[in-house]
């Protein structure tokens, strides 16, 4: 019988298994290809099964020759972990099979056309169990305590009866490994060249990596069974297809970082762990223990005393900005990222700092580097006069209006650092303000945020994107890879993997925390109900009636945008009639229950010598309260996202040196930033779906500096949706902040009969 003729010819034509008693005297009959003539081709089963893998991945195989290369991986699998029993006559068979185990066979049984199918695999499976104890390639092979151990000297099974139990073949496994080849030189260069790294695969036997030859043996062996380090391995169709092509292609510095530290990635659709070379080892610990690196002091020129969680953020800041990288330090507002950033700019030896801030911030960040760095120069890029000439070290301030109209020049000077206060500003990366910020070059960038995730994760990667660009990938890989497992799927290991991925580029404390800032004082948060007025109940029902009406026969857009402003006009409503019905000089006694509360508070507060912010999203209610309590002779103060930068300034002095007692304030314009802690009392007029939002607001009061407990007061009207939505923000934090963040928008697809429910007058 021909022993060795042309492999890939043989798998083209039919490929038949002939069962036989023992098992292992079964064989595989290679018929001629279509259109040949030839003799019938017959192998032993372990003989033959190189060339049945071979047919699993060659294009001109037979399907018979293929579908039996499928079984050979199944027997193998079986006899690697030792379900092998010992049967009649001295022979061997595959077994016993688990539940699992069946369902393998039924399924390939499933592919093969013969009515004993299910017959015929088994007996295969068996005869690869009987007769691969008796090949070259014997091996020891047993379940524990299932018998004698199998003897691969090819002279039967009797020695081997008595003998203790084996271990059973072995599998390789597999890993990729980042950064192989010649590590780099200084590594504070790394990411700001465009070099590229290695990716590997590597194989390990037992856990030990094999070596190159190791791996060239194995690539060229063509048989599932090879020995290797006086054992037996398994190589299946993967492990031999990675043998063969070992390099997977090349990355930046930083992806190669990022797969690193969230120790898998993503290949052809399965998790593969991640190994980093020794170099890039030490880089992933360097980031991710901050805590080992040398402590560092509060550096010269700074005129202020660090509290220790500040030394930490200053030293975290340090070590990642000194190779290059950036961070976004999301501290709780109100803790010291201002001075902790100053604080940085002094370590790093006074480079030019460029620091981009919403406009009514400009003020707060000279009085703050004046203050704790008088020897830093200082000057503001902003208005008809701005120019950059003589910047050479220091700080420029700019706002992100004036940053989109100057980006080329901005782009032009070397800045050391550039800072996006607020960052939450531009977590729209499609925005031009966004992509204005992006074009800015700079030695290290660094953004500043309490709320680095303020609707969706995707937030997240905006901020990061920016100041470590590629850390997360694309936009559209990061949505998949990362935002639907853990917004939609809410999986808890894809949760840790981004939360070990993301945690050396993001330093977040709250005020919560252990040892940060025990001695600020507490915080009480209270749902004041309101009762509606009988005009206001009487509107509210008459919208929610006619609207759902118009509503029940919409779709689409139109229906979304009728939602929205069923909404809307019903938080109006809740507040006053006035601002619904659009009556600017209208009638304010009387109309609204909100009021006649705020009234009775805003007359406790002021008795008691105390100070209020007074909060509302909607500048045309901050209104009529202005007109509302200057007539009740209450003094009073607005500002709003049309008040000048240097009337903005003015206003917070008089109210922080006790000039005016209640400042009334547009929640957006003013939720961040601002340092008012003159109020013990922060009035929430109506709610702002998102609680974060809210939060920022409150914590223009509660926040360094503020030495009287405060009391927050969030006003909701009785048995409307405001209710209801306070139940939710309640009881469901985590769902509040995943879906209720983005606003009336966020349930403008709830079905007719939820949507009911949520707004009807109760």
């Amino acid at each position: 019988m021909a022993r060795n003729p042309d492999r890939v010819a043989l798998v083209r034509g039919a490929t038949v298994f002939e069962p036989a008693d023992p098992p292992r005297a079964g064989q595989i009959a290679f018929h001629p290809a279509p259109g040949l003539d030839g003799p019938v081709v017959r192998m032993p089963v372990a003989e033959a099964m190189p060339l049945l893998s071979l047919a699993r991945r060659e294009p001109g195989a037979h399907p018979s020759a293929a579908f039996w290369g499928s079984a050979v991986v199944v027997a193998l699998q079986l006899v690697a972990r030792g379900r092998i029993l010992p049967a009649a006559g001295e022979s061997w068979r595959a077994g016993p099979l688990t539940g699992l185990d069946v369902e393998r066979v039924e399924e390939l049984a499933a592919g093969l056309a013969d009515p004993d199918a299910d017959g015929l695999v088994r007996a295969f499976l068996d005869a690869v169990a009987d007769g691969m104890p008796r090949t070259a390639a014997a091996m020891h092979a047993a379940r524990p305590g299932a018998g004698p151990a199998i003897t691969g000297n090819g002279s039967g099974l009797g020695e081997g009866i008595g003998a203790p139990i084996a271990p059973a073949a072995r599998s390789l496994t597999v890993r990729a490994v980042i950064g192989t080849g010649d590590p780099p030189g200084d590594p504070r260069t790394l990411f700001s060249g465009g070099g590229l790294l290695r990716f590997d695969w590597q194989l390990a036997l037992g856990g030990d990596p094999l070596t190159e030859a190791e791996m060239d043996l194995l690539a060229e062996s063509h048989r599932p069974l090879v020995r290797l380090r006086d054992q037996w391995v398994l190589l299946d169709a993967a492990a031999t297809a990675r043998l063969r092509n070992r390099t997977l292609k090349s990355l930046t510095p930083i992806a190669a970082l990022a797969l690193a530290l969230a120790g898998t990635a993503d290949i052809d659709g399965e998790q593969v762990e991640i190994a980093a070379t020794p170099w890039l080892e030490t880089l992933r610990r360097r980031l991710t223990e901050p805590q080992a690196a040398e402590p560092i002091g509060a550096p010269p020129g700074l005129t202020a005393t660090l509290r220790d969680y500040q030394l930490r953020g200053l030293r975290w800041l340090a070590a990642l900005t000194a190779l290059g990288l950036g961070g976004c330090l999301a501290d709780d507002m109100g803790l010291g990222k201002t001075v902790t950033l100053i604080a940085l700019h002094l370590h790093r030896g006074g480079g030019p700092t460029l620091v981009v801030c919403p406009a009514s911030l400009l003020g707060n960040w000279e009085r703050e580097i004046r203050r704790f760095a008088p020897g830093a120069a200082v000057r503001r890029h902003h208005g008809p006069a701005r120019t950059l000439a003589g910047v050479s070290g220091g700080f420029v301030l700019t706002t992100y209006g004036t940053m989109r109209l100057d980006a080329a020049e901005l782009a032009g000077t070397g800045w050391d650092l550039v800072v996006a206060d607020e960052a939450q500003h531009v977590k729209n990366p499609r925005s031009g303000t966004a992509r204005a910020l992006r074009t800015i070059p700079a030695a290290a960038r660094v953004a500043l945020t309490g709320t680095p995730v303020e609707n969706t994760l995707t937030d997240l990667w905006a901020i990061l994107d920016w100041t470590t660009p590629g850390l997360l990938g694309t936009v559209g890989g990061f949505r998949a890879r990362w935002v639907r497992p853990i917004e939609s799927d809410k999986d808890p290991v894809v949760a840790d993997r981004l939360a070990a991925l993301v945690r050396p580029f993001l330093l977040r404390r709250r005020k919560s925390d252990p040892g940060i800032v025990p001695e600020l004082p507490p915080k009480t948060e209270t749902d004041q109900p309101a009762p509606l007025t009988r005009e206001q109940a009487a509107l509210y029902a008459a919208v929610v009636r006619e609207t759902l009406a118009k509503i029940a026969e919409a779709d689409g857009m139109a229906r979304r945008g009728l939602v929205v402003k069923l909404l809307t006009g019903l938080k109006q409503i809740c507040n006053h009639p006035a601002q619904y019905l659009k009556e600017p000089h209208g009638r304010l006694t009387g109309r609204s229950g909100k009021l006649e509360l705020l009234d009775e508070l805003l007359d406790t507060i002021v008795a008691e010598d105390g100070a209020a912010l007074v909060f509302t999203q909607y500048v045309t209610m901050a209104r009529l309260l202005e007109r509302h309590l200057a007539a009740r002779g209450l003094p009073t103060q607005l500002l709003h996202g049309g008040t000048p930068v240097a009337r903005r300034e003015e206003l917070v002095r008089r109210f922080q040196d006790g000039e005016v007692p209640v400042f009334l304030l547009s929640l957006k314009a003013a939720g961040t930033g601002l340092n008012l802690t003159r109020a013990d009392h922060v009035v929430h007029f109506d709610r702002w779906w998102n609680p974060a939002v809210e939060e920022q607001a409150t914590d223009r009061a509660h926040r360094i500096g503020q030495t009287r407990p405060v009391q927050v007061h969030r006003l909701i009207a009785e048995g409307t949706v405001e209710d209801r939505i306070a139940d939710l923000l309640a009881g469901k934090r985590a769902l509040a902040e995943a879906v209720l963040s983005a606003g009336e928008a966020a349930l403008s697809e709830l079905p007719l009969d939820e949507l009911t429910r949520l707004v009807e007058l109760r």
